[in-house]
């Protein structure tokens, strides 16, 4: 045998040793459970009790039948972590379940919320049936993870449900290098609740095993440990809360796109169907935000009609400079005469999604469809707000 195939077999023997070792078993003698109790202090009836401090006093009333020594699990507990926006966990519930509470305002959040968990199944490769099961039922079982009152204060009428059953998780451990055997094989389904409370802004989502299968040298049981099963439904939810955590960011991004890439501003009428620009944005906000747009471009206020959302304001084409454009702080001119203008603002819909932008010069007259064409860019980058928020 070479030298090389001698390493690399101790070296598997070695990562073989490390990989055996029981994480739920302390390591060290266990000779304490077979230590007799001391006997309580005698003390004589003439005598006075000496005085006993209780700061660190351990109460007898403990399981007496429960697992001690090597049968001591000694893992910590499982926790759900809520790392989703907007997402908290039961307090003291030993329970897999969480809340999510709605943070993108054009996504239904149970429909949101069961795609993930359906998206997640099919990357795991897993088949999944839809259950029919009784409303109280339902109920019943996630009230069961919850602990406070504010938490079971959950109305019957207008809850939507949705509960998937998934096919079987299989992990195997083989032995042998050549010609491998199964050496233990686990087998687990679980059971995915979703339920909105009334207003579908609030949704749960429990984590159950359904069903296990484990087979060994020893043969198979149909019996889970129940921190085991614990730690495997938390497991499986704490993957999900990351997967909608996940696809929030992606919604979040690909919302951002889709407003960075929108035409906010346009060439349009307003309802007297005089040429204007039509800003996707409502009266109130638009007018707040108009002085921004005057102080980088040129116009200075001179007075206002609140009343009629009026800007009167002088145009003075600012000047620039080399520097300006070597410091990245050159602004685009407009190309109009210096000169006095009104900017009138007006609601274009009865949801006030829109608002018209009707400039008038001097004499009183709307700026005309040629001039608005000729200084669309600048309007367009400047009242789209892009380079201020």
């Amino acid at each position: 045998m070479s030298c090389r195939v001698f390493y690399l077999s101790l070296l598997a023997l070695s990562l073989t040793a490390c990989g055996s070792v029981n994480n739920k078993q302390a390591q060290g003698s266990f000779a304490y459970q077979y230590k007799p109790e001391a006997n309580a202090l005698v003390i004589p009836a003439n005598l006075n009790k000496p005085k006993q401090a209780q700061d660190f006093f351990v109460s007898d009333k403990i399981n007496h039948q429960g697992p001690i020594g090597e049968d001591m699990d000694i893992r910590a507990p499982s926790l759900v972590l809520p790392v989703a926006a907007s997402s908290r966990v039961v307090d003291e519930s030993t329970i897999a379940i969480i809340w999510f509470d709605k943070v993108l305002e054009d996504k239904d959040l149970l429909e949101f919320i069961e795609k993930v968990v359906i998206e997640k199944l099919a990357e795991d490769k897993i088949t999944y049936n839809y259950i029919e099961e009784d409303i109280e039922v339902t109920l019943s079982k996630v009230i069961e993870g919850a602990t406070s009152l504010k938490e079971t204060s959950i109305k019957r009428e207008g809850i939507k449900t949705a509960i998937i059953e998934s096919d079987w998780y299989h992990n195997e451990v083989d032995v042998g290098w050549i010609d491998t055997d199964i050496q233990f094989s686990k087998s687990l389904r679980f059971r995915y609740q979703l339920l909105a409370k009334p207003h579908g802004r609030s949704v749960s989502l429990r984590v159950s095993l359904v069903d296990f299968l484990q087979t060994d040298e020893t043969g198979g049981r149909k019996i889970m440990d129940p921190i085991d099963k614990q730690r495997a439904e938390k497991a499986i939810l704490n993957e999900l809360i990351a997967a909608v955590d996940y696809n929030y960011r992606l919604q979040q991004r690909a919302d951002r796109l889709t407003r960075a890439n929108q035409k906010l501003v346009t060439i349009g009428k307003n309802i007297e169907e005089e040429a204007g620009y039509v800003v996707e944005m409502g009266l109130d906000d638009l007018w707040d935000n108009m002085p921004l747009f005057f102080e980088k471009h040129g116009f200075i206020i001179s007075d206002l009609n609140e009343d009629k959302k009026i800007y009167y304001v002088d145009f003075v084409k600012p000047d620039s400079s080399v520097w300006d454009s070597i410091w990245g702080q050159d602004v685009p001119v407009i190309d109009v005469n210096d000169a006095n203008y009104q900017f009138v603002l007006a609601p274009l819909d009865e949801l006030n999604h829109k608002t018209a932008v009707t400039i008038y010069n001097s004499a009183g007259e709307p700026l005309s469809l040629e001039t608005l064409e000729r200084i669309f860019p600048v309007f367009e980058q400047g009242l789209s707000f892009r380079n201020v928020f």
